[in-house]
C-alpha cells in the first residue's frame, strides 16, 4: 500500500508542473472578486490550466487567422481580429479592440457627434 501512496503523491506533484502560468496571480485575480471568500487548491489548479488552455486556444486562432504566419509572429492586431470575428471570442471586443489611427478617430466623431446628455 506504502508504494501506491508514492505514486499517487507522484501524480499530483506532476500535476503542477504542467502549468506555466503563476498560480500565485491566478489566485491575487481571482480574490480581487468581491463574491470570492476563500479559493481551495484544486479549484486554483483548474483555474489556472483553465486558463492556460484559453491562452493557448486564443494565441493558436488568432496565429491561423492572422496575418503573421509567412513572418511566423502574433500581434495585437491579430488578437483584435479575431476577437472580432470569431463568435467564441466575441466577448474580448472590449477588451482587444482594434487599433485605429487619431485621425480617423477624429473623422468618425466629426461624421458622428456623440450625443450630449443632461444631467
Amino acid at each position: 500500500m506504502s508504494g501506491n501512496s508514492e505514486v499517487d503523491n507522484g501524480n499530483h506533484a506532476s500535476n503542477n508542473k504542467g502549468i506555466s502560468l503563476p498560480m500565485t496571480r491566478v489566485k491575487l485575480i481571482m480574490k480581487s472578486s468581491p463574491d470570492v471568500s476563500s479559493i481551495n487548491q484544486e479549484a486554483l489548479l483548474l483555474t489556472t490550466k483553465a486558463t492556460e488552455l484559453f491562452v493557448q486556444y486564443l494565441a493558436v486562432s488568432s496565429f491561423v487567422n492572422g496575418s503573421g504566419k509567412t513572418k511566423n509572429t502574433l500581434s495585437y492586431s491579430d488578437l483584435a481580429h479575431t476577437a472580432e470575428q470569431t463568435e467564441t471570442f466575441q466577448f474580448l471586443t472590449d477588451i482587444l479592440p482594434k487599433k485605429i489611427l487619431v485621425r480617423d478617430y477624429l473623422k468618425s466623431l466629426e461624421e458622428n457627434p456623440p450625443e450630449e446628455t443632461d444631467n
